[in-house]
């Protein structure tokens, strides 16, 4: 597997090999002893997907506060989307910067997004669908966010705002500024 160390600390890109003939391909796309030597020493306890229909569709910016902070593998099973992180970690030099990445079927490229990024993702073309594996268990009271049009952040998504599309949830969430410190850059762990 081929790693990609991103321009913030933590977040890595990962691109199985294929090994294609005139069928198609095969690709091993997650392997637990390679990922835990290589990538981080975590264990996956659940796989979530969801299909967004329409282009222009932005989901985030999710993530979740100890004890159930998620790390989160995460990777784009049909259409394109624009994956997007932003550094919620304090004191981390990169604190409030984003990066992207565009993951598609095609490439195969998976996002390492670590506890301590918040994370979100807008759809390219229609119908995509995102799978991504998670380190802890959906917890609606530990479930938090921030705006994915903060303009602070200042995220350069592919469409103009007017034309996105978000779910009432998202569009109430709060901007960085006001958001409590719930990562420590320092201890590389959550806050309790």
């Amino acid at each position: 597997m081929r790693i990609e160390t991103a321009a913030i600390e933590g977040i890595v890109a990962i691109t199985p090999p294929r090994f294609g003939d005139h069928r198609g391909y095969f690709s091993e796309v997650f392997k637990d002893a390679w990922f835990r030597e290589n990538v981080a020493d975590v264990t996956f306890i659940q796989d979530n997907e969801s299909l967004s229909a329409q282009i222009g569709t932005v989901r985030g910016l999710h993530f979740q506060i100890p004890p159930f902070a998620q790390g989160k593998l995460v990777r784009c099973l049909a259409g394109r989307i624009m994956d997007v992180v932003v550094d919620i970690r304090e004191g981390s030099p990169s604190f409030g910067k984003w990066l992207s990445q565009e993951l598609s079927p095609e490439t195969g490229k998976q996002l390492w997004i670590p506890a301590g990024f918040a994370h979100g993702f807008a759809t390219i073309e229609p119908n995509s669908v995102i799978s991504y594996k998670v380190t802890a268990p959906y917890s609606p009271q530990h479930d938090r966010g921030i705006a994915w049009n903060d303009p602070m952040i200042g995220i350069r998504w592919p469409f103009d705002e007017r034309d996105m599309v978000s779910s009432d949830k998202d569009k109430t969430l709060p901007r960085l500024a006001d958001l409590p410190g719930h990562f420590s850059y320092s201890t590389q762990q959550p806050k309790d």
